[in-house]
């Protein structure tokens, strides 16, 4: 069994307590670690929004939300009804005058509380809203501010938002969240990697081939069309979500497990990534966009027809790169990341693809001469899966199969294991920030994801139209199969 640490007492406001993410996200997970005994009895969750409701309307929008997004056997009217009885709510507009008076008086009943301000908003609003809760005495030394990406949509203005949230809020309060780094399988990389000298020492130029980093997505826009479409796959997931995960794989050992010593060794692998440039943009990137198609057995519509009539977009629905690591260690060694919507299955994955035997003493027609593969699965069922080579069970000569060493965390340790915003929140009101992105972090990876912005720029090309329910475009295929190469997609 899981061991239940219980965190402070705190008063959580969450700005945007009426939009999907609290509504879809943050409560069901602040739920969870209430239902566990991690969140003490003392402690209360403050809606604000400029939502002019009632503190009991907002309750019974909670209730409504738990219900539909935390399964039923995880709920009790006992847990659910002492749940929501912690949650409180205010009426604020973030960037203007209203209902700030409010909701200093709210917290002002208990000043002594660990406070975590959580901006479920538009990044524009982050700067305002900071500014607001300086100028009305709110912010001391337990309080913590949360920022959901997008920070910014390019260097430029992730530099403008963290100015203006650090000249309220001193670096080490600032929690900026990627909830991929919450996952139990991302820490486990660590784990893997940095606790078992059996494939820390493999983890090498000499010993791996490639690794390959998948995304997937089902779904399609769905009400974002307006953000995604000034935005993108680079911007809404390669950017945070996939250099998160290739910076994990790829760093060196932190001196310990201090929040700085981690994100320095990660800084260090985003500044050792070679930049794409205008001369070999066509050659290590694909850019697609979903059309017309079936996922999951089910008819969609193509993106141009998910914005609206007349859409003429060129933004990218998906994404494949040719990454390098210029580093001792990865000398050689290409890194294929790809994510996209509408795509066959949802899922997230890191693949660590060694390389085959110099030579085999077993006959060709013994088994394919596959190398072995490390697959560590973040989505659906999080597990680490090892595929090695054994022999046929039976009778008639010696025959080889690859076979997995499969490792489901949920099935292996037989309990729930938490959703990647229980533990990051829970982290927040610990003062925790090792598994969030510092500053330099966003501006080194958004000083790289420009450069490739740029050189699409310079060679303006439509992204590539792929079949929604496809694995995307056939450039994308293309871009693995020429190194001799090919992407794992193993559907579940």
């Amino acid at each position: 069994m899981a061991t239940i640490i219980p965190v402070a007492s705190f008063d959580c406001v969450v700005f945007g307590a009426t939009g999907d993410l609290t509504t879809r996200k943050l409560l069901p997970a602040l739920y969870y670690r209430y239902k566990d005994g991690q969140i003490p009895p003392t402690s209360r969750i403050i809606g604000a929004s400029r939502s002019e409701i009632t503190g009991d309307q907002f309750r019974e929008r909670a209730r409504d939300a738990l219900k539909r997004f935390v399964p039923g056997h995880d709920l009790t009217e006992e847990a659910l009804s002492a749940f929501v009885d912690h949650l409180g709510y205010v009426a604020v507009d973030g960037a203007g005058e209203d209902g700030w008076e409010a909701l200093a008086e709210k917290l002002a009943e208990r000043p002594d509380q660990v406070r975590p301000y959580y901006l479920a908003t538009s990044p524009d609003l982050y700067g305002a809203i900071c500014r607001n809760l300086a100028r009305h005495g709110l912010i001391g030394e337990k309080s913590r501010v949360v920022l959901e990406k997008p920070i910014g949509k390019d260097l430029k203005s992730a530099r403008a938002i963290n100015d203006a949230v650090g000249e309220v809020f001193p670096e080490e309060q600032i929690f900026r969240i990627d909830h991929y780094l919450g996952k139990e399988t991302v820490q486990n990389l660590l784990a893997l990697r940095f606790a078992n000298t059996i494939f820390e020492r493999l983890w090498t130029a000499d010993v791996i081939d490639h690794v390959q980093i998948t995304v997937g997505e089902t779904v399609g826009v769905e009400g974002r069309a307006g953000y995604y479409d000034t935005s993108g796959a680079l911007r809404d997931m390669v950017q945070n979500h996939l250099l998160q995960l290739l910076c994990l794989t790829a760093m060196e050992s932190p001196l310990n497990l201090d929040a700085n010593s981690v994100r320095d060794e990660k800084l260090k692998v985003l500044r050792a990534l070679k930049p794409i440039t205008v001369n070999d943009v066509q050659h290590v990137t694909v850019r697609g966009q979903y059309a017309a198609g079936a996922v999951e057995g089910k008819p969609v519509e193509g993106y141009l027809t998910d914005l609206g009539p007349g859409s003429q977009s060129r933004t990218e629905t998906f994404v494949a790169l040719k990454l390098e690591v210029q580093s001792w260690r990865w000398a050689g060694v290409p890194f294929y990341l790809r994510t996209g919507k509408r795509l066959p299955q949802k899922m997230s994955e890191i693949v660590v693809q060694f390389r085959a035997s110099p030579f085999s003493i077993f006959p060709e027609e013994s088994f394919g001469r596959e190398p072995n593969r490390l697959v560590i699965r973040l989505q659906p069922q999080e597990g680490m899966k090892l595929e090695v080579m054994t022999k046929d069970p039976g009778p008639g000569g010696m025959r080889l199969r690859p076979t997995g060493l499969d490792i489901s965390f949920e099935e292996t340790f037989k309990q729930r294991y938490p959703d990647a915003y229980e533990r990051l929140l829970m982290d927040v009101v610990r003062g925790n920030p090792t598994l969030f992105m510092r500053r330099d972090e966003v501006e080194v990876a958004w000083a790289w994801a420009d450069s490739l912005l740029k050189a699409w720029a310079d060679r303006p090309e439509a992204p590539r139209p792929y079949a929604a329910g496809s694995w995307g475009p056939t450039a994308a295929i293309a871009l693995i199969e020429r190194d001799g190469r090919t992407w794992h997609e193993d559907l579940r």
